[in-house]
């Protein structure tokens, strides 16, 4: 998900006006379900190719499609992919600037790099170069060769991670937001195989998604070329956010959880959880997606939101 507000107005104006015309918004609704080259556009909108060329300009400029050079019968051709499904543009500021400045703490934390684990078959890791473990050995997860892993799959258990909270003394923590690709993980793919999976944060399982299959049916936008097109190849990018009163999921209210449940101010590090609970209906297991694996360039993102007393900031 795209999320714009009012702090970056440059990257509002650039994504807004991409958005501004009929033949872009039509571009990028064709793009909804697969990708296509700008003469297959063209043809479907029945514009010229030099519109359609220029409008391409316009949003790959606002990072809302990538362009890929392939080869052709007779040269290259240029093909188009959708970067993101959902768009948030947020009007308000929810924090009065009275009570102080707004900071944003960002971790990105490999998906290798876990602290502890549990899986079951089917299970196994990949990177760009290949398998880095023998499939479906749950022991191979403690290999040290783990950190490499740029796709993870296990059909029951999960994958914990330790996350830096280098937040300063005396900061009030607003949110916490924790987003990853993520889907089922069913043998080779199932579009149509539900799990349930859960995220925990110290202890508190703050919500769960019912991922509806394992998807295959076309490869994903960064997979390796080594990559077998029978297998999973992409997911869907999910955000958690707690707050004081809440936990939402891509802006869903999906628990009472909140900020003072998770006692994240007490800590030096955020203890995440990622898996299956053994009482969830849909015991579906989980693929999680690193930087080169899926359709979206990053491993799992952290942000806490949080002010500072302007006399503190000072100082």
């Amino acid at each position: 998900m795209l999320e714009l507000s009012l702090n970056d107005p440059e990257k509002l104006v650039t994504v807004t006006h991409a958005l501004s015309t009929r033949s872009r918004v039509d571009i990028l609704r064709l793009l909804n379900s697969k990708n296509l080259n700008i003469i297959e556009i063209a043809e479907r909108l029945k514009l010229p190719v030099s519109t359609v060329a220029s409008n391409i300009k316009v949003l790959e400029a606002a990072e809302l499609i990538h362009t890929e050079l392939l080869p052709a019968s007779r040269g290259a051709m240029k093909v188009c992919s959708r970067n993101y499904d959902d768009l948030h543009i947020a009007l308000n500021l929810k924090e009065p600037m009275s009570k102080g400045l707004t900071h944003v703490y960002e971790v990105e934390m490999p998906i290798g790099h876990y602290s502890d684990c549990e899986v079951s078959p089917t299970c196994g890791m990949a990177n760009s170069e290949g398998l880095i473990i023998k499939e479906d050995e749950p022991s191979s997860f403690y290999h040290p060769k783990h950190v490499n892993a740029q796709l993870i799959w296990l059909r029951k258990g999960f994958l914990e991670y330790l996350l830096p909270m280098d937040i300063p003394s005396g900061a009030q923590i607003e949110s916490l937001e924790l987003s990853m690709e993520i889907c089922s993980e069913a043998p080779n793919y199932d579009q149509n195989w539900p799990s349930n999976i859960s995220v925990w944060v110290n202890g508190s399982e703050i919500g769960m998604w019912t991922s509806p299959g394992d998807f295959g049916d076309r490869r994903g936008k960064l997979n390796p070329n080594w990559w077998w097109d029978g297998s999973t190849q992409y997911g869907f990018l999910k955000t958690w956010r707690v707050d004081h009163e809440k936990t939402t999921l891509d802006m869903e209210k999906v628990s009472n959880v909140s900020l003072n449940d998770l006692l994240i101010n007490r800590s030096p590090k955020l203890r995440l959880r990622i898996g299956i609970n053994p009482d969830a209906v849909h015991q579906g297991g989980l693929n999680l997606f690193g930087r080169q694996f899926g359709d979206y360039e990053q491993h799992i993102m952290m942000k806490v939101k949080y002010t500072m007393d302007q006399d503190e900031v000072e100082l």
